[in-house]
């Protein structure tokens, strides 16, 4: 299917890709370097203080602030994904309210899925308060670990009776009305490969379940456990469907502006009030979502698009180029003090990066002093 997929996707242009030519791959090691760099800074000089020294006076304050500085980084990468490599970004289905405290779940494609969250969280002006739920070996990737770790994503071993306390723990502390929340969560649990879809299948036939040929079946206790902890402070929940043309792409093929030439986000708002609260019922409300996900993904394969296209607008390329202009001055002075300037800077990073290491490592955040 997939192979007839890729082939209708590619007729009208000729190549199912773009190649990877010179000029691609300096520019995708250029924006990566900018990216590495640019996201060590902000972590040492604007995380420490924002999400550190500030939430020793205010947990509240210290998410405001930490939402300016990171969701301007974050910005970056719609950035490069829609305007340095003209890749399509295509909404459809409903139009959702501006800042939103939302439950946004997704259907689990590729490495890169969650990144095009971006897209419209940014648009949606959520770009810094969006959380993931993710794997806790991610959270060991140098300098982006920490940014996890700083941005309260919440990392689990995908083992229930090891992630049940975490997870209750972190959502707990979501709960303030105050603060903007989305919280995007993955329920399949991992990314799709045809020997996973089949092993889905299989499992499927033997509990009675839907077989799936799209995605794979949610696990559905961290779903629950969001819904029974977070239901009373959130707005709605937002069920994200996510397809590719002519791929799937990968981290690298992002970078080079490879692939793909088009993302298509289909998005539908569910009402607080449409979810059931039992377990149970929590469980076949999940399943019968993700068939309904499914169906939408085998009609997108077959006509190329999602239902309702055109629910968002192009992203303002003035308004890009400021935050990238301002963010790289700020970041210059934050580079040109560290190289150049007193040794008490060298001594200031050294130390942060020893604290967001082992913050990181041991999962610690520090707690209001009053």
């Amino acid at each position: 299917m997939h192979m007839e997929v890729r082939g209708a996707f590619s007729s009208d242009g000729g190549k199912s890709y773009r190649e990877l030519t010179p000029l691609r791959l300096i520019r995708g090691v250029v924006c990566l370097l900018v990216l590495l760099l640019t996201a060590f800074m902000t972590l040492v000089y604007c995380g420490f203080v924002s999400a550190v020294l500030l939430r020793l006076v205010s947990i509240h304050r210290s998410r405001k602030v930490t939402s300016f500085f990171f969701g301007s980084w974050l910005a970056l990468w719609p950035f490069l994904f829609e305007k340095i490599n003209k890749t399509k970004v295509i909404f459809s289905g409903e139009i959702v309210p501006d800042r939103e405290r939302v439950l946004l779940i997704a259907n689990h494609r590729t490495e890169v899925d969650w990144m095009y969250l971006w897209d419209l969280a940014l648009r949606k002006g959520c770009l810094g308060c969006i959380r993931y739920v993710l794997k806790s070996s991610l959270m060991k990737l140098p300098v982006f670990g920490w940014g996890f770790h700083i941005l309260e994503f919440i990392s689990v071993e995908r083992k229930w009776e090891v992630d049940e306390s975490n997870i209750h723990q972190m959502l707990s502390s979501f709960k303030d009305p105050r603060d903007p929340l989305w919280l995007a969560l993955f329920p399949e649990g991992t990314d799709f490969t045809e020997q996973k879809c089949i092993r889905s299948k299989k499992y499927a036939a033997e509990h009675g379940l839907p077989i799936l040929n799209n995605v794979l079946l949610p696990k559905t206790k961290g779903f629950y456990a969001c819904m029974e902890d977070l239901r009373g402070s959130l707005d709605a929940v937002y069920d994200v469907t996510i397809g590719y043309k002519p791929r799937c792409p990968s981290l690298l093929d992002n970078v080079f502006g490879v692939n793909p030439s088009e993302v298509h986000i289909h998005v539908r708002r569910i009402a607080l009030g449409e979810i059931p609260t039992s377990e149970k019922e929590v469980s076949a409300w999940l399943t019968n979502t993700f068939q309904l996900k499914d169906q939408l993904l085998s009609d997108f394969y077959l006509q190329g698009h999602f239902p309702h296209q055109g629910t968002e607008g192009d992203l303002s390329t003035v308004k890009c180029l400021v935050n990238f202009v301002a963010l790289m001055m700020l970041i210059s002075t934050f580079t040109f003090f560290t190289i150049f300037s007193s040794v008490w800077f060298k001594i200031y990073v050294s130390l942060v990066c020893c604290y967001l290491s082992s913050a990181t490592y041991f999962n610690v955040r520090p707690k209001p002093l009053l």
